[in-house]
């Protein structure tokens, strides 16, 4: 296997308050992954080939926010939430998957994968933040397995353009609080958010490129930016 040089384009930094940023960004390669088994054994290399790349690529981008910043430090990773070494500071990344579906060469132990994923880092100087970019939309079926009935209630109530993009947001909101309060999947998903319905449709009719949304039973805002694909819980 082998990984050409990793490339950050579109990159984007926002600052949301006095005490947290975030960046969003493209990482893009070309992989060419070279098996003498099966396309199973293509697959699978793939996928890690894929982690590896996000990982890399997410770090990349906290550096240079880190850079933007003028702050010198490391990550620790050592437990969650991460922090910088020194600082103390909170971070969280945040990935979307492949876009691009594999090609198979003339060679068919040869799987050439073009890759290019978005990515995103919030920053956040006094508390843990939580960060979700998702281009694609969440089938409803599968929201309807998590979601509480109050959210499934209110959500049948809108039509289906408004809802889909409801049930996305709604996804991406749990997702952020998930990594700030360690949930488990099922019991992050299962919150019941149906009170910020109405703040999140009264934020996509204004057709703004962001819009934020006070989250008053948990003293947390909530930053959705239409443009880049992102929800930042601070």
């Amino acid at each position: 296997m082998m990984v050409q040089h990793l490339l950050l384009t579109q990159v984007k930094y926002t600052q949301l308050n006095s005490t947290t940023w975030y960046a969003t960004a493209e990482v893009g390669e070309s992989l060419c992954l070279d098996f003498q088994s099966s396309s199973k054994d293509a697959s699978r290399g793939i996928a890690h080939n894929q982690r590896q790349i996000q990982r890399a690529g997410v770090r990349l981008l906290l550096q240079q926010l880190l850079n933007k910043l003028e702050i010198s430090d490391t990550l620790d990773e050592s437990d969650f939430p991460y922090c910088l070494v020194n600082h103390k500071y909170y971070v969280c990344f945040s990935h979307t998957g492949i876009s691009d579906k594999a090609n198979t060469g003339s060679n068919s132990n040869q799987v050439k994968q073009n890759l290019n994923n978005k990515i995103a880092v919030v920053i956040s100087l006094d508390r843990p933040a939580g960060i979700d970019i998702e281009a694609s939309n969440v089938v409803w079926k599968v929201a309807k397995r998590f979601y509480s009935d109050n959210e499934i209630n209110r959500l049948l109530a809108l039509p289906t353009d408004e809802r889909d993009t409801v049930v996305k947001l709604l996804w991406q909101l749990k997702e952020c609080f998930i990594k700030i309060n360690h949930y488990k999947l099922a019991q992050g998903m299962g919150m019941d958010y149906s009170h910020l319905i109405a703040d999140i449709l009264d934020g996509m009719r204004q057709e703004s490129s962001m819009y934020i949304i006070a989250e008053d039973r948990t003293d947390y805002h909530i930053a959705i930016s239409t443009t880049q694909h992102t929800v930042v819980i601070f």
